[in-house]
């Protein structure tokens, strides 16, 4: 999947001696590879920095950018993101995506294929990726793991991911039964 979508690949963390070196957290597979994109961007897009030379070191990529030459141009950028366009990535290998890739698919359920909602986003926080969904019948996000069990297929031709709602956590579509058993 192509487009004109731009991709994070790194954030700039700090400055590194005094000459404009940037220290960065890379986001690439092989982190100094993004020293291969001869130009990143901003968030916005209107910033351009043309990449001089890119360095593993210990606390990161060491980043030598056009432009800065100094330790105050350095520090002027840190937590500054930088991307590249999407369409510049090598193409990934089977059952491999790249995350903007899957935000807004569809999400449609596994057994009876109803449309569940739409995919806003995909976090990490250590334990693996999480498709964080919005739902289509409104409420707050919910968060399925990107499991093959639970996300049995991707499909960018129809612009859709299957998930199986084993836990139930997209819920059933219908309203709740309030009703108190109880009662009865």
């Amino acid at each position: 999947m192509t487009g004109n979508k731009r991709i994070c690949i790194c954030h700039v963390i700090g400055a590194h001696g005094i000459q404009g070196e940037l220290v960065v957290r890379s986001y690439a597979e092989t982190p100094e590879a993004i020293g291969r994109y001869r130009e990143l961007t901003d968030e916005a897009g209107s910033r351009r920095f043309r990449v001089r030379s890119a360095r593993a070191a210990g606390k990161g990529v060491i980043l030598r950018i056009e432009g800065v030459g100094d330790r105050n141009g350095a520090e002027a950028l840190k937590g500054v993101a930088l991307f590249v366009d999407r369409q510049d990535l090598p193409e990934t290998e089977d059952n491999e995506y790249y995350h903007a890739d899957l935000i807004g698919l569809e999400v449609v359920e596994v057994v009876e294929g109803r449309r569940v909602g739409r995919i806003a986003d995909v976090v990490n926080y250590g334990a693996g990726d999480l498709l964080e969904i919005t739902p289509e019948a409104g409420g707050p996000t919910v968060l399925v793991p990107f499991t093959d069990e639970l996300v049995p297929k991707v499909d960018f031709v129809a612009g859709r991911v299957v998930v199986a709602d084993a836990a139930g956590l997209l819920g059933s579509g219908e309203e709740p039964d309030d009703t108190d058993p109880n009662d009865a």
